[in-house]
C-alpha cells in the first residue's frame, strides 16, 4: 500500500516492522517552492500513516550542499556559497516547520559526508566499476554487468536516457568517457572551486548520485524500503543511485520507488529558468495560513502532475474554515466510522484527495445537524494523519 514504482503502485507489508525511507533533499540555493513542498508533504503524510499503523520508520534525507547549481547561483549573486547554502537550508527548515512536516531522523549534508563518499568511490574503483580520465575526474561505468541491470528503475531505453541525461545534470559530451551516460563520481579540483581531500582520488568534490548512495547506505541501511523524490529524479538520479549501490554491495538500493508529480503554474511548467516559481515563504509572508497551503498540496494525488492557480488558495481556505467550524459544532456521524474511512482512503496508494473528501463529508454533516457528537477523535485523526491543525 501507499508506494509506487515508476510504473504504478506496489505493496508494502502491513505487519509491524522497521521501514527505511530515504527522500532526496534540496540543493540549497532556491528553497522552498511548491514542487519541493508537495514532495515533502507527501512523504510526511506517508510517515504519519505508517506510524499510525504501528510501523517503525527510519527516515533519512540529504541536502546537496555542494554542487554546480549552488556554486553558479553564489557566483551570480556575489554571495559566498557556504552562506547561501546555510541561509537556504534555514529557510527550508522554517517552511517545513510551518507546514508541519515532521523532521527526518537523520538530515545529512554532502559536505559532512565526504569521508563516506570518498570511501564509496574508492570501493567502486576497487571493484572495477569506475575509471579515471586524464583530468582526474572519476566516472561510473553504466555498462557494468551488475544485477539489477542499468535501466531497472526508469525502464527507459538508451534513446530515452540519452535525451534526458544532459537536461538533468549529466555530461554526455565530456571527452574521454567510455559511454556518454557514464556518471561523474568525483570531480577533480579546479581552480577557484571548493575541494576536499579525496585520498588516492586526489582533491576534488563528489558527483551528485554517489552522494545519496553513500548517505543512504550509512544512515538508513540498504536495501531501502522506499526511495522517494520527485518524478524528475527517476532518471538519471535514482537510476544511478541504484546502480552505484548494487555495484558496491551486491544488494538492491531500494525495494520500491515512490515519485511525486511535477507542479506547474497556471498551466505552464514551473521552473527556475522560467522564473515562475511559487515559494512557500512568500505565501507565508503574504499571510496565507500554512494549513491552507498543506491542503492545496494534499488535494492532488501524489503521483499526478498538476498546476497551481491562485484560486486554489481560496478553495483550500474555504475547506479549512468548514472543517474548523465542524470541529467546534460536532457531528452525529460516529467518529469511529469517519476515522476508519480516513484510514482506508490513505491506505489506498496514499489517496489524499479521497481522504480530504471523507473529512468534507463529515464537516458538511456536522454543520447540518442540530445535535452533535464528540469530535475530539476526528480532530486528532486529521491532525495525526493529514497533518492539518483544526
Amino acid at each position: 500500500m501507499f508506494c509506487s514504482s515508476a510504473r504504478g503502485p506496489v505493496a508494502v507489508p502491513r505487519k509491524r516492522q522497521d521501514v527505511r525511507l530515504y527522500v532526496c533533499g534540496i540543493t540549497p540555493y532556491d528553497a522552498t517552492h511548491l514542487g519541493h513542498a508537495a514532495t515533502y508533504v507527501t512523504f510526511d503524510t506517508l510517515i504519519r500513516v505508517w506510524r499510525d499503523a504501528g510501523i517503525s520508520v527510519n527516515y533519512v534525507q540529504n541536502t546537496t550542499d555542494i554542487d554546480d547549481p549552488l556554486l553558479e547561483r553564489a557566483a551570480a549573486t556575489g554571495v559566498d556559497w557556504q552562506e547561501l547554502a546555510c541561509s537556504q537550508i534555514a529557510l527550508f527548515f522554517q517552511d517545513m516547520e510551518a507546514l508541519r512536516v515532521i523532521p527526518p531522523d537523520s538530515y545529512i549534508g554532502a559536505v559532512e559526508s565526504m569521508d563516506l563518499i570518498v570511501e564509496a568511490v574508492q570501493g567502486l574503483q576497487d571493484k572495477g566499476f569506475a575509471y579515471t580520465l586524464e583530468t582526474g575526474d572519476v566516472y561510473y561505468r553504466v555498462d557494468s554487468a551488475i544485477t539489477p541491470p542499468f535501466g531497472s528503475v526508469s525502464h527507459f531505453d538508451r534513446k530515452a536516457m540519452t535525451e534526458v541525461f544532459g537536461e538533468r545534470g549529466g555530461d554526455p559530451d565530456t571527452p574521454g568517457k567510455e559511454n556518454p551516460l557514464d556518471a561523474l563520481l568525483w570531480r577533480a579540483e579546479r581552480e577557484g572551486e571548493p575541494s576536499w581531500d579525496g585520498g588516492r582520488l586526489g582533491r576534488g568534490r563528489p558527483g551528485w548520485h554517489i552522494e545519496c548512495t553513500a548517505i543512504a547506505q550509512r544512515y538508513a541501511g540498504l536495501p531501502l524500503t522506499v526511495q522517494g523524490g520527485g518524478s524528475d529524479l527517476v532518471f538519471p538520479h535514482h537510476e544511478m543511485c541504484a546502480a552505484h549501490a548494487t555495484a558496491l554491495t551486491g544488494e538492491p538500493f531500494a525495494r520500491a520507488y515512490m515519485h511525486t508529480g511535477m507542479v506547474g503554474l497556471d498551466g505552464e511548467k514551473m521552473s527556475k529558468s522560467r522564473g515562475n516559481l511559487v515559494f512557500v515563504s512568500k505565501l507565508l509572508e503574504d499571510g496565507v495560513d500554512p494549513m491552507v497551503i498543506r491542503l492545496v498540496l494534499l488535494s492532488h494525488h501524489y503521483r499526478s502532475d498538476w498546476s497551481f492557480h491562485e484560486s486554489d488558495l481560496a478553495e483550500a481556505e474555504q475547506r479549512l474554515e468548514l472543517w474548523r467550524a465542524a470541529a467546534k459544532l460536532g457531528s452525529s456521524l460516529g467518529a469511529e466510522v469517519v476515522v476508519a474511512n480516513l484510514r482506508q482512503e490513505l491506505s489506498d496508494d496514499l489517496d489524499t484527495p479521497a481522504a480530504l473528501g471523507v473529512i468534507d463529508d463529515w464537516a458538511s454533516a456536522a454543520l447540518s445537524e442540530t445535535a452533535g457528537a464528540e469530535t475530539d477523535e476526528i480532530v486528532a485523526a486529521v491532525d495525526a494523519l493529514l497533518g492539518v491543525r483544526l
